[in-house]
């Protein structure tokens, strides 16, 4: 086997890559470098500097190296930057997909896992978010991930393809320092970041009908998240041949915390104590989201088994590595 591994020089895409290659899985990343580095990366893994619109670049890639299936990682990925540049992330996440499945079909490949996102939820009711749950997402990030995914099912259908799509849900933590979060559009950078500037950690909103009344959400550590590909391309290796799938599961955890509580846990790692500073909600903001993982555990075997402390204390672990002054 050997798999071709977009966006593979990220953030989630270098645990992603990591974790294939531990486990004896002969990788090829495709990245244009617009948020990964190629320092992230084994020095044994070949690195194609490219985007998935180049065509010709795909199919050089696929055949030069012998590829058998695609974990396709690389998209845009921030919600509020989605409301400002639509186009450009209809562009890279499903025209860039498109041109991407066009190339695995033409080259005959059977196998592609599609890193999907719980945006494509929207707001969902106060339940467990199982993979039945209506999808109506509330940006046009989400929009593309659920456009995505139905691309790959009918791609997929009509060319004989198998796939799963995994809805990651809050992504945090970092298998080891020098892998870990170099942005700071997830909830948990944040706070590191304010921390950093001497501020308290901003929480958007305390008046939701939770138990301490701020949002409630699914945290699934990174390192859980990469093993979930490395069981998603094997469980196709091992069902194509049977005739293909064609499965969407929910990665999580399935275990809620409060804003309140994530910035409390904060403090009590970072050593950087203080109250938060309570904000007015945002726009769009759904009061719980907490993963079913049911699903993901009967079809794939995969349950993530670390903890919010975990996630927290090795996300500062490399926030520290990132930013030595701190």
């Amino acid at each position: 086997m050997s798999w071709l591994i977009t966006g593979g020089a990220g953030y989630i895409g270098a645990h992603v890559v990591e974790t294939m290659c531990a486990a004896g899985e002969r990788v090829v990343v495709l990245d244009d470098l617009s948020s990964g580095s190629p320092a992230r990366l084994p020095a044994d893994v070949p690195l194609v500097r490219g985007s998935v619109l180049d065509r010709k670049l795909l199919d050089a890639t696929l055949a030069g190296h012998g590829v058998t299936g695609v974990v396709h990682l690389a998209a845009r990925k921030q919600v509020a930057e989605s409301v400002a540049e639509p186009t450009g992330y209809w562009r890279a996440n499903v025209h860039g997909l498109t041109v991407l499945l066009e190339a695995v079909a033409a080259a005959g490949l059977r196998r592609f896992v599609f890193s999907s996102s719980a945006a494509v939820y929207g707001m969902p009711g106060g339940g467990l978010v199982t993979e039945e749950t209506p999808c109506h997402p509330l940006s046009p990030y989400g929009e593309t991930k659920l456009a995505g995914e139905w691309l790959v099912r009918a791609a997929g259908r009509a060319h004989g393809i198998a796939t799963v799509c995994l809805r990651y849900f809050n992504v945090a933590g970092a298998a080891r320092p020098e892998l870990a979060d170099t942005g700071a559009a997830n909830v948990i950078p944040m706070f590191f970041q304010r921390l950093a500037r001497g501020q308290a950690p901003e929480i958007f909103g305390d008046d939701y009908p939770t138990p301490d009344g701020s949002c409630v959400r699914d945290y699934v550590h990174v390192a859980d998240l990469a093993e979930a590909h490395l069981v998603a391309a094997r469980h196709l290796w091992d069902r194509s041949a049977a005739g293909g799938e064609d499965l969407t599961v929910n990665i999580g955890t399935g275990r809620g915390a409060s804003v309140k509580e994530l910035a409390a846990l904060v403090g009590q790692v970072t050593g950087h104590g203080g109250p938060p500073r309570i904000s007015g909600r945002r726009p769009g903001d759904p009061a719980r989201v907490v993963a079913s993982v049911d699903l993901a555990a009967e079809r794939l075997g995969f349950t993530a088994g670390r903890g919010l402390e975990e996630m927290v204390s090795s996300a500062w672990a490399g926030w520290c590595h990132l930013h030595p002054q701190m």
